[in-house]
Formats: C-alpha cells, structure tokens, sequence
C-alpha cells in the first residue's frame, strides 16, 4: 500500500495529473461550444432517439465506431472522476462523458438535462452567439 501511495504523490504522476487536468479544462472550453452548435434544431422534439449518423455504414464500420466512441467516453469518464478531486471541471466532463457513451435511457437523460432551465439558457445563448436557431423540445 505504501508503495501504491508512493507512486500516486511521485511528482511526475503529480505533473501529468496537472496536465491532463489542464488540457481537460481546456479542451472542454472548446469542445462543448462546438458540438452544442452542431445539435440538429428538433434533436429533442421527438420521445425516441433519433437514428445515428453512422446507421446505413456498414456493420464492422458501425461497431468500430461504437467501440471507439464509448472507449472515448470511458476515458472522459476516468478523467472527470479524477478532476473531481483535482484541479479541472470534473462535472463538465463527466457530462461529456455521458453523452459519448452507450447506455439505456440515454435519450431520455439527454432531453431532460437539456430541458432544465439553466442547461437550455446557456445552449441558446451559445448557439445564437453562431448564429444558429434554439433547440425545440415539442413533443
């Protein structure tokens, strides 16, 4: 166990925490404007999930992709547990994290985040900032 907590405070695991941390921050400061503006306006309009873009590709091309989205995911995942404890947004890329992976009642947890006041002011702020229209949630 001492050596276990020898390694975690070594400074060099101590300096790519920091890192990782920072690009985390950084990257999720660029990357969430950017995909927020590329949601379809009626993404949420519907009760069902609509079909992913990769749906008519073929099927090992499909599962490739799967695997490597929900691989990114669970990277985004680990990451954001980390920097629950370390400096960096760890809620934010939890949230990240939920969105690339698979798993039941996905849509729904979406659409509901979405929906909250405070989440959709902010979406409709960034995207008319790109001149984009707000999201429609009819049912």
């Amino acid at each position: 166990m001492d050596y276990l907590i020898e390694i975690l405070t070594s400074p060099t695991v101590m300096w790519s925490l920091g890192i990782a941390s920072v690009l985390g921050f950084v990257g999720s400061l660029i990357l969430i404007p950017w995909l927020v503006v590329r949601i379809p306006v009626d993404y949420f309009s519907d009760k069902e999930r609509h079909q992913i873009p990769w749906a008519e590709q073929h099927p090992l091309i499909r599962w490739i992709l799967l695997v490597m989205k929900n691989l990114l995911g669970m990277v985004f995942l680990i990451m954001g547990l980390v920097m629950l404890v370390l400096p960096g947004q760890g809620l934010l890329t939890i949230l990240i994290a939920l969105f690339l992976l698979n798993f039941p009642g996905k849509y729904r947890l979406e659409r509901k985040i979405f929906m909250m006041s405070s989440v959709r002011q902010a979406v409709d702020w960034l995207r008319n900032r790109a001149g984009k229209p707000p999201l429609r949630f009819d049912q």
